[in-house]
């Protein structure tokens, strides 16, 4: 008995010293002596591993591995093993094991070196990867010809890596805690004024209650969070009728935060579907069409030019790559155009994922396999120019993006702020949101008093990862937002709000103001003149004039539109009526806001009306009288023009009696210079 314990302990210190010099140390009966035990609990892991990672199962695969690596952290080709489910799951903690796994045993597998320069890679260690890559390639044969492609492609991520972390993108880069869980976190939409967040989720608490077997994780649900202040409050479950007993995600949501799109996968191989916020209530989700929707998976989309435009990505048949970006347009009816793909400037022979259009109508940002990413989805930005085509594809850099998948970015209206979704080491989840803050020249913009667009349901962001910065590119935009009122009660108005392009006399947006709240938002492209019309049932139209310059930067601008009831003596100034300067001669800009008053008139018959020309205080009082007066009939004679009798339409000039801002100034002036109509009989 004595020369057995004796032998016993022989065998445990040289296994022992073999683990102390690295050597591989196999699962053998000759190793693990008298232990049987541990041998048998370790080869059942093992195989249960493999079950699991046969079948896609990553996590439990990896739970029944790490049970055979306490045992014997020190077997090559179960190192090997574990580094290759990191590599589907969290590619950056594939490193030491796939390392290790190479310094026990070069020759564990044929591909040992190209996953450790996969593994190099995707800790940005771009020299190692690209040394370790070129030896792998020496060994290829030309046969391999797939092996062959896949390392070249590898070497020039690589390559765009060093030339990337050389100039790094000038960023705050922050996990956004307050929205992040252990979970996976991920496709954030947010409204034009960054003031509501809708992701994704697989947390805890979903509708259908249930964890997969294969991830542990909950089907994907939709959660909503409000940003007061600039915290990003507590997400909450938007609940039915977007969340389901199945999984549910978040594709786009418009300008105005008043429709949502939704990627749902019961059907066929993935379909969009549309929801509308009615109130605090979004609608029970349709089906975008055929059009749209084809037997090829859509799997992300982006709302464009206030919802009448679609970018969409699809494996739809003709494209370029397996997942190109395609473009849609809706017509006057409501139709979807045959969608165009946007050709080989924006779409490779890789994938192409994750679009959105910037509220400018023209900043693409979109995620690709192709191009010059450093590995996995980067991120890009292109500009539609002009002409109609798009600039070369720029990769936002690093560290927004990295040499994993970086997903689904969106960004605000003013460009100052960004969001995305990421598997990046130190993160929360499976995946997480970040949040990407662009620094210009000047000091960073706090934004405060943010608007609560939608109105559902009702903290800083920490651990910054500081670098240079990018500098921000001009946007030229005008966010308008506010809200509808009625002008005695003071109650939020359900109202329909158009904007026309006044030179071609062309609706370029048209939405209702939110039922419970009335706000709304438009986002206004700069190098147009705007005419906005506000609609209700029982009340007369209200009209802004928005004359944007093409150089106009970002902007925003709040209005509080009081709505009068049709009633006698209420004065309605018509902002969008035009006339060049000394003259009585109507501008064609004019002919949108005057064919809305001539609707109004036909819709109420019995409505009489005044219009009174006004002007400034430059000149003398006869000449404004005149003048004032002659616009007036210009008016009258346009309504007359469209049928509207002349019995119901009187006119008188006022010149500069009766102003209604100070002649002192510019602006002042402005106003006064101004048509306006009053009711003379209901």
């Amino acid at each position: 008995m004595r020369n057995i314990y004796i032998l016993e302990v022989v065998i445990l210190f040289l296994f022992l010293t073999k683990i102390a010099i690295g050597q591989d140390i196999p699962f053998t009966k000759q190793i693990f002596g008298n232990d049987k035990a541990s041998l048998k609990d370790a080869l059942k892991a093992i195989k249960d591993g493999d079950y699991y990672g046969s079948n896609e199962q990553f996590y439990l695969a990896l739970d029944s591995y790490n049970v055979a690596q306490d045992i014997n952290p020190n077997n090559s080709e179960l190192n090997y093993k574990i580094g290759r489910i990191y590599l589907e799951i969290q590619r950056y903690s594939a490193l030491p094991y796939i390392k290790k796994a190479h310094e026990l045993n070069p020759g564990v597998a044929p591909d040992i070196l190209f996953l450790l320069g996969l593994s190099n890679q995707y800790n940005q260690k771009f020299t190692e990867a690209l040394e370790i890559y070129e030896k792998y390639r020496k060994q290829l044969l030309p046969s391999d010809r797939d092996q062959i492609d896949a390392v070249a492609k590898r070497i020039l991520e690589c390559k765009n890596g060093v030339e990337l972390l050389k100039n790094p993108a000038r960023a705050f880069i922050t996990n956004v805690k307050e929205l992040n869980s252990p979970y996976s976190d991920h496709s954030p939409v947010i409204s034009t004024d960054e003031s509501v967040m809708l992701f994704t989720s697989t947390r805890e608490g979903s509708v259908g209650g249930r964890a997969n077997s294969y991830d542990q994780e909950y089907d994907e649900d939709i959660y909503i969070s409000y940003k007061t202040r600039g915290r990003w409050g507590a997400p909450v479950n938007v609940g039915d009728p977007l969340n389901t007993r199945s999984e549910d995600a978040t594709v786009a949501l418009s300008a105005d935060g008043q429709s949502l799109l939704i990627y749902n996968g019961q059907r066929g191989n993935g379909d969009l579907q549309i929801s509308r916020l009615d109130g605090d209530r979004w609608s029970w989700p349709e089906w975008l069409s055929g059009e749209i929707n084809t037997k090829a998976k859509e799997s992300s989309a982006s709302f464009a030019n206030n919802d009448r435009m679609i970018y969409f990505v699809s494996e739809m048949p003709g494209g370029i790559g397996g997942k190109d970006i395609w473009v849609s347009s809706k017509d006057r009816k409501g139709r979807w155009s045959q969608p165009k793909n946007l050709g080989t400037t924006i779409n490779t022979p890789f994938d192409e994922e994750s679009v959105f259009m910037h509220p400018d109508g023209r900043t693409l940002y979109f995620s690709s396999k192709g191009h010059n990413t450093m590995g996995g989805f980067d991120i890009f930005q292109a500009v539609l120019n002009d002409d109609g085509t798009w600039s070369k594809p720029e990769n936002l850099g690093y560290p927004i993006n990295t040499a994993d998948d970086d997903l689904s970015f969106v960004i605000s209206a003013s460009g100052r702020n960004g969001y995305l979704s990421s598997k990046r080491e130190g993160g929360m989840g499976r995946h997480d949101i970040y949040m990407v803050t662009f620094l210009g020249p000047e000091k960073p913009m706090v934004l405060s008093n943010e608007d609560n667009l939608l109105a559902t349901l009702k903290q800083t962001i920490t651990d910054n990862a500081m670098e240079k910065t990018v500098e921000l590119k001009t946007i030229r935009l005008t966010v308008v937002k506010g809200v509808i009122s009625d002008a005695i009660s003071g109650a939020p108005i359900v109202a329909e709000i158009e904007v026309i392009d006044n030179e071609k006399d062309e609706v370029v947006f048209s939405n209702m103001s939110n039922s419970k709240t009335g706000q709304f938002l438009i986002s206004l492209p700069s190098g147009k003149n705007y005419g906005l019309a506000v609609k209700a049932e029982g009340y007369l139209f209200h009209s802004e004039n928005f004359n944007i310059p093409g150089a106009t930067a970002y902007q925003e601008i709040e209005k509080e539109i009081k709505l009068n009831n049709i009633k006698k003596d209420v004065k309605i100034v018509l902002r969008n009526v035009f006339f060049d300067p000394g003259k009585a001669i109507l501008r064609v800009e004019s002919y949108p806001e005057l064919n809305r008053l001539a609707g109004v008139m036909n819709e109420v018959p019995s409505l009489k009306i005044e219009i009174s020309g006004h002007t400034d205080n430059t000149g003398s009082a006869a000449v404004n009288e005149r003048l004032s007066r002659d616009r007036a009939k210009a008016v009258v004679d346009y309504l007359a023009a469209q049928q509207i009798a002349s019995d119901r339409l009187t006119y008188e000039g006022f010149g500069y009696s009766q102003p209604i801002a100070d002649n002192k100034t510019n602006d002042g002036r402005q106003q006064n210079r101004r048509v306006e109509f009053k009711v003379v009989s209901e």
